[in-house]
């Protein structure tokens, strides 16, 4: 998206809010697939929610109805947010401390327990921990002079 601001100049979206754009059209992309046969295998096991679904997302994730309707709601919430700088450090903090806190908890419950109700598998616990730790590198590393000045856009020239 490229607009004129005030002054005439063009001005584009910064390098945060790009990427904030990026990982939410990601999250929806993977809630989407996460509801298509043969892209999830064991697709006629799908369950609501809880550790007796057998889907798996590309054949290695462990995914419900419940674990891509959250993916799809964090992938809106990731588009919407991409609208300015400081709510896209904000997403990519914020969410990249979910999925460390997620990564954590699957660890530590049983994975045939209740308490497995998203569910999750190894594979998703190891990719917790990356997106974790990577949506909080790019949060980090992009917002420098951005975000902290409060800026929505940069121009550029």
């Amino acid at each position: 998206m490229t607009t004129m601001n005030s002054g005439g100049r063009t001005v584009g979206r910064t390098n945060i809010q790009k990427a904030t754009l990026a990982v939410g059209v990601v999250f929806l992309l993977v809630g989407i697939l996460g509801f298509i046969p043969g892209i999830t295998s064991n697709y006629d096991s799908l369950g609501f929610a809880g550790h007796g679904s057998g889907a798996l997302l590309l054949g290695i994730f462990q995914v419900s109805i419940l674990h891509n309707i959250v993916h799809l709601l964090f992938g809106a919430a990731g588009v919407a947010m991409a609208r300015t700088a400081a709510a896209s450090k904000n997403y990519l903090v914020v969410g990249g401390a979910i999925y460390l806190v997620l990564w954590l908890y699957g660890l530590f419950i049983g994975q045939d327990s209740g308490a497995n109700f998203v569910p999750v598998n190894t594979a998703d616990n190891w990719l917790h921990f990356v997106l974790g730790v990577a949506m909080i590198a790019l949060g980090l590393a992009l917002s420098r002079g951005t975000a902290a000045a409060g800026r929505t856009t940069t121009a550029t020239r």
